[in-house]
């Protein structure tokens, strides 16, 4: 009978050791939630259309592995130039943000922000993650970048006076996001004023600047429509006025803590294709932005081709003064400068329908 009870006994246990493993679910992967930050409100482009959709898709090749909480509009604290440094000493995992913000830190990367080099933001992206990866990466070293892309054309919105010729420039306070467009500017005869974009609605309305010069793209989200009544643009067979540089960066001990297959997720949605999406979404943006201020009633002027001319000759002394700024840095800015032009040409090519084409009215 003892035999007999210690036999059911084991059995007994051996069944509740089973049920056990039947009922108790295998244990769960570990989820690495990226913090992510950037200066722009949740309606602009690229919160909705571009790190939201990045997060989503990062989560579902990780199979919920790596999740995003988003910080937009500086929610975490902070200045939009402090982000860079935020991602670098790991305060977030991961921001977007303007590195010309921190004017003359990374200057190699500005030749983009020279005026009169770009055609389209999608060509333009892609040549600038190309030339961040031969001339660029000793400047990002402290992060990890995961893209590197340009706005649309960037124009000038005003609020009583219309600018159509070189000389409506002069006396006017107009906002500039980089240290090179605040160059362009004053070189037409401008006087800039930096300011955060965020902050640009409230000084125009109140008189404070006269105008700012941003991308279409940027327009609705900080309202610029609502207080500007005059919109420049430049002819669109002409290179743009001015474009910024952005980066999506990532904090480099944040990416070494992942596991190798979270690394890959992260690596196969970084680099050259995001980049030119990201340039890709901000062209896409231009239409409708255009539209909201022409439904307003404002007025959109086209500079034509032959008075752009006098721009580019007055504008023609801040490629000498950045190049010049290379040599006392002891970098070959003529090479730089030639390179640049050489990828934004070459990637320009590459595109079907350059997305700048456009009626002129």
């Amino acid at each position: 009978m003892k035999a007999g009870r210690g036999a059911i006994r084991r059995i007994a246990w051996v069944v509740g050791c089973l049920l056990t493993w039947i009922v108790t679910p295998p244990q769960a992967q570990p989820v690495t939630t990226l913090k992510v930050h950037h200066f722009l409100p949740p309606g602009s482009t690229t919160h909705a259309k571009l790190i939201v959709p990045w997060c989503a898709k990062i989560e579902a090749e990780s199979s919920g592995r790596l999740k995003c909480q988003i910080f937009p509009s500086m929610q975490l604290g902070g200045t939009a130039p402090q982000l860079y440094d935020q991602v670098r000493d790991g305060v977030v995992d991961i921001v977007w943000t303007l590195p010309g913000y921190n004017a003359g830190r990374f200057p190699a990367m500005e030749v983009f922000e020279l005026p009169f080099m770009i055609s389209d933001a999608e060509s333009a992206s892609r040549a600038a993650w190309q030339f961040y990866e031969k001339h660029g990466r000793s400047e990002f070293r402290e992060v990890r970048p995961l893209a590197v892309h340009v706005h649309d054309a960037g124009y000038l919105h005003t609020r009583e006076r219309p600018v159509r010729t070189l000389d409506d420039f002069r006396g006017m306070k107009l906002r500039a996001p980089t240290r090179q467009t605040n160059k362009l500017l004053a070189a037409l005869g401008a006087s800039p004023v930096s300011m955060p974009v965020t902050a640009l609605a409230d000084a125009m309305n109140k008189g404070v600047l006269d105008g700012a010069v941003v991308p279409w793209e940027v327009v609705p989200a900080v309202k610029v429509h609502e207080v500007a009544r005059f919109h420049t643009e430049t002819d669109p067979n002409v290179p743009a006025l001015y474009t910024a540089v952005f980066l999506l960066a990532m904090n480099p001990k944040t990416y070494d803590r992942l596991s190798p297959e979270l690394k890959a997720v992260i690596d196969r949605n970084s680099g050259l294709e995001l980049s030119t999406q990201a340039g890709r979404l901000w062209e896409q943006q231009k239409a409708p932005a255009r539209k909201l201020a022409q439904d307003r009633g404002n007025t959109v002027i086209v500079v034509p081709a032959a008075e752009l001319a006098n721009w580019q000759r007055a504008a023609q002394p801040v490629l000498v003064d950045w190049v010049a700024d290379m040599k006392r840095r002891q970098i070959d800015g003529d090479v730089l400068l030639a390179d640049a032009r050489a990828l934004l040409a070459r990637s320009a090519a590459t595109r079907v329908a350059p997305s700048r084409d456009r009626p002129t009215q």
